[in-house]
């Protein structure tokens, strides 16, 4: 196929690129054909992403099968899980922007005609996305898909409360390893519905991957198949000028909101997707969520608060399978990467036995499709998993999941035990310092603080206490893993290091959250009551004298630092 399209006009200008791509084994008849980017986050970083080279080769097949001519670039990713509980968790949502960045200036520096992006992770899969809508080429994107769960469907998280365990004296070295060598058995994103398996489910109900993509068990020729079909796909929307600025409207991100509640998404949906949409223009903000919460039930019992791995999810129908449930509800009209239509999708993936093939795998476990994704008449819960609270403390909001929350914090009043690091907050927590019905604060984590890092390993040290979990809630500006447990409030803006008054608490503090009132309020003054004139007065006298301290960091943290915006608006770079 000759391509009289963006490489060729822009090769008319440098001829001399025509004898560096021959240097890279390019013959005469690849000069002419469709030049395909084909860019992933592959690397021995981590299980979601050391597959996908694999699934690379297997696009760059069907680029060349169509007659285009591949080329592959990669950008790796990190993975929190390994960043966790140190400094290296800082550099996370600061990798979601600079990964973008490269992944744009791949696209853009040599002429390409079309890309398909790949990634599996919390942050990889987010930054793709935005760099498709940033530059605008036709382009396909291709989840890389879920690990295997292991025995008894454990997942990757059970080695949180092991660790803990293991620390405390409970169980032995060899019972560590046992969960350390079964929890991740293969290749794929974590098998909870944490904010990779969120941000994969996201992709697809935005209409940016194809049609069952997300989730697709890693371990299977399920996901070799969309790799394949994501390199036939690109080559048809060249050739049709099908790019991804034309079809995706508010109501594409409409669609991934009721689906991220439908499934119990990740708090970190709050971050990405308003940042995927500021790129073309649309503001997506946290009480758009909220409201979609109120409306939409959750529809599975996913890990890490639920009874089911993702790649069982999948099986059972995965994001087509909640579509299917919430039918009448989504915008079935807008235009997908397929060049169809959702509603025209969905009818396919019907019209050609899709469900019957991908249910039958349940039969292996003496499992039927209705026994993981309910009906908006008997959901798993009558509405979704997120809130967003308000008030003094929070005057430009919070989020709270309440996955795996005990109802008793739904109704807190505690004293705030206050830490300007998680380090220091673990170390109380786990030497016994925190005593019930705390408030305890993790501040100056916010994104212009430290470079947001999640506190997983907080959250995880207190689910695991049981004497704590039901009566102790976290509070904070910094963010969350999406397999987050517990009474846990992150996203608290304006972020203590702008000013906001989380910068300002002190340890006796009165914090009253009510949740069904979506209230966050600071109520009392070291240990005694007080009005909110009062707190405001209190308020006003301490941030005339406090200094707030500004934490070392790496030119890179603190380029983010400088440049980054709220958490309410994305936490992305203001430029």
């Amino acid at each position: 196929m000759s391509c009289n399209c963006h490489s060729q006009s822009l090769r008319k200008v440098n001829y001399q690129g025509d004898g560096l791509r021959a240097g890279t084994q390019w013959d005469e008849a690849d000069l002419g054909k469709c030049q395909i980017l084909i860019d992933t986050a592959h690397g021995d970083s981590h299980p979601g992403s050391v597959h996908l080279g694999k699934l690379a080769e297997e696009a760059k097949l069907s680029v060349y099968e169509s007659q285009g001519k591949p080329a592959l670039y990669s950008v790796t990713d990190i993975c929190d899980g390994i960043a966790m509980a140190h400094d290296g968790m800082n550099y996370s949502l600061v990798s979601r922007e600079i990964m973008s960045y490269m992944y744009e200036i791949h696209a853009l520096a040599s002429p390409f005609d079309g890309a398909v992006f790949m990634a599996s992770c919390d942050k990889s899969v987010p930054a793709q996305l935005m760099t498709m809508l940033r530059i605008d080429l036709p382009s396909v994107h291709v989840c890389g898909g879920s690990m295997l769960s292991g025995p008894g469907f454990m997942s990757s998280e059970i080695l949180y409360g092991a660790g803990d365990k293991y620390a405390k004296g409970e169980i032995s070295d060899n019972e560590l390893m046992y969960y350390s060598m079964n929890c991740c058995p293969s290749a794929g994103a974590c098998q909870f519905i944490g904010t990779a398996s969120t941000m994969q489910s996201v992709s697809e109900a935005l209409g940016l991957s194809l049609p069952g993509n997300a989730l697709a068990p890693a371990y299977t020729a399920h996901i070799t198949r969309y790799a394949r079909a994501a390199g036939r796909q690109v080559i048809e929307n060249v050739k049709n000028g099908l790019k991804p600025r034309q079809f995706i409207t508010k109501k594409n991100f409409l669609n991934a909101m009721m689906v991220h509640a439908a499934i119990g998404g990740s708090t970190n949906a709050l971050l990405h997707l308003p940042a995927i949409a500021r790129e073309i223009g649309i503001e997506i903000t946290p009480k758009d969520f909220d409201q979609i919460n109120r409306e939409i039930p959750v529809l599975v019992s996913l890990k890490t608060g639920g009874e089911w791995p993702t790649d069982i999810f999948w099986y059972a129908g995965g994001i087509p399978g909640i579509m299917r449930q919430l039918k009448d509800l989504l915008h079935l009209d807008v235009m997908t990467v397929t060049g169809k239509t959702l509603g025209e999708n969905l009818e396919k993936l019907e019209a050609t036995g899709w469900f019957r093939e991908v249910n039958s795998y349940l039969t292996n476990y003496k499992l039927a499709a209705s026994d993981i994704i309910t009906t908006r008449q008997k959901p798993t819960k009558p509405q979704g998993n997120l809130k967003i609270l308000s008030g003094n403390l929070a005057p430009e909001g919070a989020v709270i999941k309440l996955s795996g929350v005990d109802e008793a914090i739904n109704n807190f009043t505690g004293s705030a035990r206050v830490f300007d690091s998680e380090e220091e907050a673990v170390a109380e927590l786990l030497s016994g310092g925190i005593k019930p019905h705390s408030a305890v604060f993790i501040r100056f984590e916010g994104p212009r603080g430290s470079g947001m890092p999640e506190m997983l390993r907080t959250t995880e040290a207190l689910w695991n206490m049981h004497e704590l979990s039901k009566s102790v809630a976290l509070f904070t500006d910094g963010r969350f893993s999406g397999a987050t447990r517990g009474p846990a409030v992150g996203h608290i803006s304006p972020e203590a290091a702008d000013g906001g008054p989380i910068a300002y608490i002190e340890d006796g503090d009165l914090i009253k959250m009510d949740v069904a009132a979506r209230k966050l309020d600071i109520v009392g003054i070291k240990g005694q009551p007080a009005s909110a004139e009062e707190v405001a007065k209190v308020f006003a006298q301490r941030k005339a004298v406090k200094q707030l301290p500004v934490k070392e960091a790496t030119p890179v943290v603190r380029l983010y630092r400088k440049l980054a915006i709220g958490s309410n608006r994305g936490g992305g770079f203001d430029i």
